[in-house]
């Protein structure tokens, strides 16, 4: 299809793609957030998502295609507009060229890095602090598993620097979506870049709430 070959549609599978990713996180972010009512609410909705596999793989598995799609156009994308030069990539006509801009495709690789360690922490409980718990505690416990991980500072230093990234990725990311979808010009760009960094840094304080009150004894066991 064209829509796969050309490069403003590549660009749009690219950018709708990475919103329903920021959709995801938000909601993400909404459910992990229940830790901070205690150890009964975060269990309790933890279990009821359990209740829910079928519905609850097949988001995994949608996220993971939209993922795979979004990487995938990023870096194709990415390289051509190299090749290319000085053409540029087309939404920086008219956004600032910026420490966030122009690392976008490292950004996006840490976090890309990032989420396959997170799942195999939290998602598939491979990793040695979280199957060494498992193996202890012999119940489902995502409370305990969440403050007994975050509590270790390289583990937590990881989360927050992960967060870091995502605010750096989203606070370009997010005017881009706009200016592809034919959504900014001139007369809107200074409000809209204000919204993107608005929104990405309370999605990263959000996330980074989480580790940083584990590390300061607020969420304990």
């Amino acid at each position: 299809m064209h829509i796969f070959k050309s490069t403003v549609g590549r660009k749009i599978l690219m950018s709708v793609s990475g919103q329903l990713l920021i959709l995801f996180v938000l909601v993400h972010l909404m459910g992990n957030s229940a830790i901070f009512l205690g150890p009964s609410v975060i269990n309790g909705y933890a279990e009821h998502l359990n209740s829910l596999l079928p519905l609850v793989w097949s988001m995994r598995v949608a996220m993971l295609i939209a993922l795979l799609v979004h990487v995938t156009y990023g870096v194709q994308l990415t390289l051509e507009n190299k090749e290319a030069k000085p053409k540029g990539y087309a939404v920086q006509r008219q956004l600032r060229a910026n420490f966030a801009s122009r690392n976008m495709i490292w950004t996006g690789v840490l976090l890309a890095l990032f989420i396959a360690y997170h799942l195999l922490q939290f998602t598939f409980k491979v990793t040695p602090e979280v199957a060494a718990l498992t193996a202890t505690i012999g119940r489902y416990d995502v409370y305990a598993m969440v403050v007994t991980t975050l509590r270790r500072g390289v583990i937590a230093a990881t989360y927050i620097f992960a967060m870091v990234m995502l605010y750096l990725h989203l606070r370009h990311g997010i005017p881009s979506f706009l200016q592809t979808m034919g959504w900014n010009n001139a007369r809107t760009l200074s409000p809209i870049s204000a919204m993107g960094k608005a929104v990405s840094a309370l999605l990263m304080l959000g996330y980074m709430a989480i580790p940083v009150t584990i590390l300061f004894g607020v969420l304990n066991i």
